[in-house]
């Protein structure tokens, strides 16, 4: 023990008489172990760690598709006839994840809670028992009762301070008393981004009960033990096929069952383990950083450890000291790259938990630590193993007799090149996929929206349904908040939409217009439905291509049975043929022809999903909706906001309105239409900036590497250089001579890296489809800059190559 203790002293001293090497190794292990240590706390937590639930493998996620090959959920009716006739499931559960609650606490304020509507048998699925009281029974979710509440761990501690006799106390929920009767334990939650849920029994609307047309339940079900997920699947399609026979909506339909933890990671699960790969890449990249800098300096040491084995120390000895400098460095690369770990997870976490559904359970744990410390003592000594091989193995009296031309053999110098070429061509492939990324967040960001997302500010809605039951809710609280913050100083134009663009799922119909011939057989005519206010228009600049935009004064039930709308383009062009006036047309929607939708305007396209190219749409007006169903169908909308300057600094006047109008409506926090553009596109966003870091890093690694690299053949070769340029060699020449030889390892360098760049297109296929012979012009403009950056490392060398007097060298040996 005594031995290693004094070898550890040893490396410490030789760490202080060469405090630039010490800490560059130690910075070079740091960055490439705390951004390995950082991916990997994601990666631990969102794929290798287990669901919080119990036998996860049997629990599945149910994707079912209509005829034509949409995605369509379950409705009432055919949900029920599924959980009856299945049989492979131990319990088939539906549930609708879009509720919101507002919690009315005894001190008066309104708190927005998220709040999941599920079927009684929800909880079995999951086979996690509550900490406190109990969840759902059978028969829980008919009506008179169904006004019961299980709380999520969080809203328990949170609102209700951890309060143990919290069971069977009554809550108000937007103006209506629930009983709690159990609490969810930490780390429970479905869906998983949901925080803050209230869970309550399906409350389920009257004109939906019995409306198999009417598709919103998603379902999820547990396989029962010693079944296979195949066998439950085509249990399960075999119940769609035969409700397809009895009924006309279910015709056609279609099933697929995924495991739960899959369909979780569906999205992120390939992009992550790219981003591993690129981790590794830089921890590669490291560790030949490492290798060539205890190389280098192991140069400079031959003469040392010659002395030491001629004065008898054995190659075991010498061996184990050369590691154990390399474990001490090890070690505290591992400490600061742990430090950068944890910096890099916090400025990430509000990515994290926007991008990912288990974003919020990302953090540092034993396991990580363990990873990072063995990640760092693996890479180091990795990098050491060669060079203290090397020095052990040295020949004492070729070491004494080569003098300053040590480490100037052939073999070196390739080993050295071989460290250069790989860095270039790590650091090419990780820049090409990091600019590739850039761009198409760029693209996606700059893409044309409809609108113009500058100088919007988004507030959600939620009103006590209760509170204006029996009352016009649009003529009492929205109607005078569009007026009166139309009003305020800096409000260009204020307008409300039941679900707003970019931000929120929509609901969509079947169409088919008067007088046109019938729709093809089987196959879905749909276009998005919208209800908003004719203030809507002016707030998102969306322009007005035919006839009229929607209007109170001309729209509304009241005076007129038949339901106006106005269409997009996208509409237009999908269901009325060339040479028809939009605005003459009508969509029988209805089995009185006098009721027939009038479309009265067409406007331009707006995109529902960023990703996707504008769908047709067509847009009511919130008046056009009968007095006794506006409560229901209002209690929640988004209410827009135009300013003439920064959108935010609208934020207190309006909430100051909201108040003065309604006290007991939740202020949630708003957003600005950017930011929503934004947050649509964090799991891209978080992708290339971590690629845009990692190649970053690498290239720095690559730089210093060089730079190192041409430093100390320049420092060992400077006998030849005086050689050369005794027998008449220009300074120009030998400036010309290390640049080329620069040059030729970064031109490998560079092909070896667009080579890998092919090879791994399938790799890199996972986070971004692209085409090579389409890339070239990109592939070749960072060569370019890679080449460049690598030159300009190599100059301030090269020019001291230069500068050698030759007199001054010669005599030096």
């Amino acid at each position: 023990m005594s031995a290693v203790f004094q070898d550890i002293r040893y490396a410490l001293r030789q760490m202080r008489k060469a405090p630039g090497f010490a800490l560059t190794v130690v910075a070079t292990l740091a960055l490439s172990v705390g951004v390995a240590t950082a991916v990997f706390c994601v990666i631990d937590a969102v794929i290798l760690r287990p669901l919080p639930y119990v036998g996860q493998e049997q629990i599945v996620a149910v994707q079912s598709k209509s005829v034509s090959g949409y995605w369509q959920p379950a409705s009432w009716p055919s949900y029920q006839d599924e959980r009856k006739q299945v049989t492979a499931f131990s319990a088939f559960a539906a549930y609708w994840d879009f509720n919101t609650y507002t919690l009315q606490t005894p001190d008066g304020a309104s708190i927005a809670l998220k709040g999941v509507g599920a079927t009684d048998n929800f909880f079995q699925i999951f086979g996690v028992q509550p900490i406190l009281g109990r969840t759902f029974l059978p028969g829980e979710e008919q009506q008179g009762k169904n006004d019961i509440a299980v709380l999520s761990y969080e809203v328990w501690r949170k609102h209700f301070n951890g309060d143990a006799g919290i069971v069977n106390r009554t809550v108000r929920l937007n103006d209506k008393l629930f009983v709690v009767i159990g609490v969810m334990p930490a780390g429970f939650r479905f869906p998983l981004n949901m925080r803050d849920t209230v869970y309550t029994p399906l409350r389920i609307d009257k004109a939906w009960m019995n409306n198999r047309g009417s598709h919103w339940l998603r379902t999820v079900g547990r396989v029962k033990d010693g079944l296979t997920v195949e066998q439950a699947q085509a249990d399960l399609q075999h119940v769609f096929s035969n409700l397809g026979q009895a009924y006309e909506t279910d015709k056609g339909r279609t099933v697929t069952l995924q495991m739960l933890a899959d369909s979780v990671t569906a999205k992120s699960k390939g992009p992550l383990w790219t981003l591993l790969g690129a981790v590794l890449a830089v921890l590669a990249i490291g560790c030949v950083n490492v290798a060539g800098l205890l190389l280098a300096r192991g140069v400079k040491r031959e003469r040392e450890m010659a002395l030491r084995v001629a004065v008898g120390a054995g190659r075991t000895r010498l061996l184990r000291q050369m590691l154990t400098e390399g474990v001490v460095l090890a070690l505290l690369g591992a400490a600061c790259g742990v430090a950068i770990a944890w910096a890099m997870l916090s400025v990430m976490r509000t990515f994290l938990i926007h991008a990912l559904a288990r974003g919020a359970d990302v953090r540092m744990n034993w396991v990580v630590l363990a990873a990072a410390v063995s990640a760092a003592v693996v890479t180091s000594l990795g990098a050491s193993l060669y060079p203290a091989m090397r020095l052990s193995g040295v020949d004492p009296n070729r070491a004494l007799k080569a003098g300053g031309s040590a480490g100037t053999g052939r073999h070196q110098h390739r080993l050295r090149a071989g460290f250069v070429v790989t860095q270039v061509a790590l650091t090419l492939v990780l820049l090409f996929v990091a600019g590739l990324l850039l761009r198409m967040v760029s693209r996606y960001r700059h893409a044309d929206l409809g609108f113009d997302a500058a100088h919007i500010v988004m507030f959600p809605i939620e009103i006590s349904r209760v509170k204006y039951a029996g009352h016009d809710v649009l003529g009492d609280f929205y109607r005078p908040l569009e007026e009166r913050v139309g009003h305020l100083h800096g409000v260009q134009a204020a307008g409300l939409i039941s679900m707003a663009p970019i931000d929120s799922w929509g609901s969509n119909s079947d169409i088919h217009l008067a007088g046109q011939p019938p729709n093809p057989p089987n196959q879905e005519m749909l276009a998005e439905n919208r209800m908003v206010s004719a203030g809507y228009f002016d707030v998102m600049g969306i322009p007005l291509h035919g006839g009229r935009k929607l209007s109170a004064g001309l729209d509304h039930t009241e005076k007129d049975r038949a339901t106006t709308v106005v269409v997009n383009d996208a509409f237009v062009k999908k269901f009325i043929p060339n040479g028809l006036d939009p605005t003459t047309q009508r969509i029988d929607d209805d089995e009185k022809q006098g009721n027939w939708t009038r479309i009265v305007g067409v406007v331009g396209n707006v995109r529902q999903d960023i990703y996707q190219q504008p769908l047709a749409e067509r847009d009511w007006l919130l008046d056009e909706l009968p007095l006794k169903d506006r409560t229901d169908n209002y209690a929640t909308m988004m209410f827009l906001v135009r300013t003439t300057g920064d959108p935010k600094l609208a934020i207190p006047a309006v909430r100051s309105v909201l108040h003065d109008l309604d006290s007991s409506v939740p202020f949630e926090e708003p957003e600005t239409m950017t930011e929503v553009v934004a947050d649509a596109l964090v799991f891209e966003r978080m992708e290339s900036w971590l690629f845009g870091i990692f190649a970053g890093l690498a290239l720095v690694l690559a730089l210093v590497g060089l730079y190192g690299l041409v430093s100390n053949e320049v420092e060992q070769s400077s006998r030849d250089i005086g050689v050369r340029m005794a027998v008449g060699a220009t300074r120009g020449h030998i400036l010309g001579m290390v640049l080329r030889r620069v040059a030729m390892m970064l031109v490998v360098g560079a092909a070896v890296g667009t080579g890998l760049m092919l090879l791994a297109r399938r790799l890199v296929g996972v986070v971004i489809y692209f085409e090579p012979q389409k890339e070239a012009g990109t592939t070749l403009l960072l060569v370019l800059l890679v080449m460049a950056a690598g030159l300009l490392a190599a100059l301030i060398p090269a020019a001291r190559a230069a500068s050698i007097e030759p007199v001054k060298a010669l005599r030096a040996e």
